[in-house]
């Protein structure tokens, strides 16, 4: 089941006061970033965090899923959690901060 059009807006408006939030459209799915750094996926209207010490210092329980067959296990953000914008703005950002940034695309001869 690919994620709704409108979990995803409705998941961006929540983040919108980190300025810079966006996603990217994958196979029906969505990768979300922020400030161009990718934090996580959004599969089957769930929100995956990638894993950091950061993140999960912020979770009441540690709740981990894989969002797709296959994939490393991520943190499992439900959409009741969506609610509270200031925690999950701070989740998100907790998280970005401890992630590198992504490497450079090489270009093309």
């Amino acid at each position: 089941m690919a994620t709704d059009k409108n979990t995803m807006d409705f998941l961006l408006d929540q983040l919108s006061g980190l300025g810079e939030a966006s996603a990217k459209k994958m196979f029906g799915e969505y990768c979300l970033y922020l400030s161009g750094k990718p934090v996580g996926l959004v599969c089957d209207d769930q929100l995956y965090l990638k894993p950091t010490r950061a993140g999960s210092a912020l979770l009441d329980k540690v709740v981990e899923g894989a969002p797709y067959p296959g994939a490393r296990p991520h943190l499992l953000i439900t959409p009741d959690q969506w609610e509270d914008t200031e925690w999950l703005c701070g989740i998100v950002r907790a998280t970005a901060k401890e992630l590198p940034l992504p490497k450079p695309k090489k270009p093309k001869p």
